[in-house]
C-alpha cells in the first residue's frame, strides 16, 4: 500500500484534460538586463542543476537581479577607473573623435570581460 503525499495543488480541466494550476513566483516578473541574462544563459547551459534547484525554491529570479545589479555596478565603475587611469577626457573627445571612440571601446570591452569572468562564469 503506497501512501499518498498531501498536497494543496487545485486543478482546472481544459477540454478532456486535468491540468494542475501552477505558476512561478510574483518575483518571476522582474526585469533583467543583459548581466541577468547572460547569468542566466550560463547557468541553463553549464550548470543545470543549479539552475532547476533555484527554479523549483523560487529563487533564481532573486539571484538572477541581484547578479545584474551587481554587475552593472562593477562594469561601470572599473570602466569609469580605466577611464582615468588612461586618461581618457572629454579633451580627447572634442581633439580626435576616432581616437576617443576607440578607446572607449576597447575599455568597455575590456571591463565586460572582467566582470564576465567574476560575477557571470
Amino acid at each position: 500500500m503506497t501512501q499518498q503525499a498531501k498536497t494543496n495543488i487545485t486543478y482546472r480541466q481544459v477540454a478532456d484534460y486535468i491540468i494542475p494550476n501552477i505558476a512561478l513566483p510574483a518575483e518571476a516578473n522582474k526585469p533583467l538586463g543583459v548581466w541577468g541574462l547572460k547569468r542566466k544563459d550560463h547557468l541553463m547551459k553549464h550548470k543545470r542543476v543549479q539552475f532547476n534547484i533555484m527554479l523549483m525554491n523560487g529563487t533564481l529570479w532573486t539571484h538572477l537581479a541581484e547578479i545584474d545589479e551587481q554587475a552593472s555596478d562593477m562594469f561601470s565603475q572599473i570602466a569609469e577607473q580605466m577611464k582615468i587611469s588612461e586618461g581618457i577626457t572629454e579633451q580627447l573627445k572634442a581633439d580626435d573623435q576616432m581616437e576617443w571612440v576607440a578607446q572607449i571601446n576597447n575599455i568597455e570591452a575590456r571591463a565586460r570581460e572582467i566582470v564576465t569572468s567574476e560575477l557571470i562564469l
